[in-house]
């Protein structure tokens, strides 16, 4: 499932070479075919991958993140909520989404990381710019793969605490499907969303940037009625994907090491001129200096 996920990004990359067809229009091919998908939990579980077979910074990892804020918001909705992909990006959130029953709405971020992504900082978790990002909506819900917070201490944990946003996996949102957990008149989801607000109250300045998800995970699984062998069971489900993703990463650079290999010297020294993409450097050098001028900005 995940892998015609993966083409289908593919082949709607392929048609922006059509001037016709946009970005904007590749995304909502994307979110239509997200929506349409009978079964999205196999592509919940998958999500938080991104392939190391999509280029970093192309079009097609562009076109993933917009995929990953598809699958979110259409999580959302199995979850019992209506729920919108915004068309805008940058200084906006990616998804929005609104109770049916409850007065209240949040604002929403999805997550993917590579496995071959070592360092990762705070500033990737955006945490402050999504509580920026939440306007007028009560709450803002961050979905990361479960393994790629920081394991001890980090300013995003106190970042969450002071800023009530919660700190959500995609493992959460996939153990909510898999239960058939939805909002109803009679129940509430937003005792979720509004969590760090409650932990604020109960944790010290001096612990504020410790690790708070096993106590999340406490009240997340209380909530539901859900038992901690249930949740471990669903991790080490994860563990064995992640595992076999991994696998399949690793062949894709080992390919491309065998590939380089059998290069003669000039093949290999194209190849590295493109992947650097020096000609467009300098392209871009001759149109900066091409477009100087003193009366820029003084007349």
């Amino acid at each position: 499932m995940f892998d015609e996920f993966l083409s289908e990004i593919v082949r709607v990359a392929g048609k922006l070479s059509d001037k016709t067809f946009s970005f904007v229009h590749a995304s909502k091919e994307l979110e239509k075919y997200v929506n349409d998908i009978d079964d999205i939990k196999p592509i919940v579980a998958a999500i938080g991958v991104i392939p190391e077979s999509i280029v970093h910074d192309s079009t097609e990892e562009k076109l993933f993140a917009k995929a990953s804020d598809a699958v979110l918001s259409r999580a959302f909705i199995e979850l019992g909520l209506k729920s919108v992909v915004l068309a805008e990006r940058g200084n906006a959130a990616d998804v929005v989404a609104k109770s049916k029953y409850h007065d209240y709405s949040l604002a929403a971020d999805a997550k993917a990381f590579r496995m071959s992504r070592t360092a990762k900082n705070q500033k990737d978790f955006k945490v402050e710019s999504l509580d920026g990002w939440r306007v007028d909506n009560d709450y803002a819900v961050l979905a990361s793969p479960y393994f790629q917070y920081p394991k001890k201490e980090s300013q995003i944990y106190k970042q969450a605490v002071e800023r009530n946003v919660l700190l959500f996996t995609w493992e959460h949102i996939l153990l909510m499907l898999e239960n058939e957990i939805k909002e109803t008149p009679d129940f509430s989801l937003e005792t979720i969303w509004n969590w760090s607000s409650g932990y604020a109250g109960k944790v010290s300045v001096a612990n504020s940037n410790k690790n708070f998800i096993k106590e999340f995970n406490e009240f997340f699984l209380d909530v539901f009625h859900l038992s901690m062998d249930q949740f471990k069971d669903s991790l080490i489900n994860d563990i064995v994907l992640l595992k076999q993703r991994g696998d399949s990463e690793k062949h894709f650079w080992q390919g491309k090491i065998q590939e380089i290999q059998s290069m003669t010297r000039e093949e290999a020294i194209t190849e590295l001129l493109i992947e650097k993409k020096i000609g467009s450097k300098i392209v871009t050098i001759d149109k900066y200096i091409g477009g100087l001028n003193a009366d820029r900005y003084t007349v």
